[in-house]
């Protein structure tokens, strides 16, 4: 999903910097990032260290959302994503000569009301930050970090945010492995080679309150986390993303996006995780994902039916945004809300847009 970010964002954040960075790909993602890591294939992944900050890329993200409903059946959905963006290549300083700036973004969604809201850090100065043991990530009071005794602690996590016109308390659990997207964890966002490190936890469940305007509601549902790191996971040619992660009522998931590009087709590709949590990749050939209708969001048309189709799974469904003006009024806006599903596979997940 997740910018499934997922992928999201933050090369703009120099500008906390007073720099301007080229427009190249959406929010700068396109730019060269030759002095940074670069993400090749073959990595090991090491929990729980890869929980962690990685130093030396450039890009990096804690990504959780959340299918939620009350106890009389109303659906909500939740958001909450840490990013790290490294300003250069070098190692972090200390104190306020430290190069990382931390963003935060919060939401809240129900079938009449979406309230965004963001913050923002610098890093060395204890604002904002991520640890590993015990696991937690921060910025001021929002907080994603293990209650967990033993050694996973992605086991049992508490999820906490507020905005002026918002707040929730969420308790995740999940006694299920994790996902390794694309191969083994290298995710190929196109066809140059522009990739990311990326896992999931698509298997959380979700208990707790929530608060919109003045409005208390106890709910609870399926939650997704996405991790991923990297350098330049676009090229200058992209210019935004759709990506979808979905909840099936028969107890499957499925992640997929497609990356749009100025000239030529888009880049297509997803992942089918069975009840087991067992993963398989989808190559474009085996996905069918085209735009339906179309809603005016902020000013412009916005896709918030699709079509998905996965012929070798037998999955032929229509996803419908639960509001479509679940738009993220931010600095670097973009769209992103729970959607509900119909056809052969009933269930719920998230869409995100970006570039429109």
């Amino acid at each position: 999903m997740r910018i499934r970010i997922g992928l999201v964002l933050l090369a703009l954040l120099g500008g906390c910097d007073n720099t301007t960075p080229p427009d190249k790909g959406f929010a700068g993602l396109g730019t060269e990032a030759v002095a940074f890591t670069p993400v090749v294939p073959g990595r090991v992944f090491s929990f729980p260290a890869d929980h962690g900050a990685h130093e030396g890329f450039r890009i990096e993200w804690w990504y959780v959302t959340a299918n939620l409903k009350d106890v009389e059946g109303w659906d909500f959905g939740v958001q909450w994503t840490l990013f790290r963006s490294a300003l250069d290549a070098a190692p972090p300083a200390s104190g306020w000569r430290n190069q990382t700036i931390w963003l935060g973004h919060a939401a809240v969604t129900s079938a009449t009301v979406h309230h965004a809201a963001e913050r923002y850090a610098r890093g060395g100065v204890g604002q904002a930050g991520v640890r590993t043991t015990p696991f937690e990530a921060w910025i001021d009071d929002w907080r994603f970090g293990t209650q967990a005794a033993g050694p996973d602690p992605l086991a049992d996590m508490q999820l906490q945010a507020r905005g002026p016109r918002f707040s929730y308390d969420l308790r995740l659990t999940s006694s299920r492995p994790l996902v390794l997207q694309g191969n083994q964890g290298f995710s190929q966002k196109s066809e140059q080679g522009q990739a990311s490190y990326y896992y999931s936890q698509p298997l959380f469940q979700a208990g707790g309150h929530l608060e919109i305007d003045g409005q208390r509601y106890q709910v609870s549902g399926p939650a997704w986390l996405d991790r991923e790191w990297s350098s330049q996971p676009l090229t200058e040619n992209q210019t935004g993303w759709d990506w979808f992660s979905l909840h099936l009522d028969k107890g499957e998931h499925v992640m997929l996006y497609r990356m749009r590009h100025k000239d030529g087709e888009p880049y297509l590709t997803g992942t089918w995780i069975d009840a087991q949590g067992q993963a398989t990749t989808l190559a474009a050939s085996q996905i069918s994902l085209t735009p339906l209708d179309s809603a005016e969001v902020a000013g412009r048309p916005m896709p918030v039916s699709w079509s998905i189709r996965i012929p070798g799974k037998q999955f032929d469904i229509t996803t419908r945004a639960l509001n479509p003006n679940a738009w993220m009024n931010l600095r670097i806006p973009y769209w992103e809300g729970p959607v509900q599903l119909s056809g052969s596979h009933g269930g719920t997940g998230y869409l995100e847009m970006t570039g429109y």
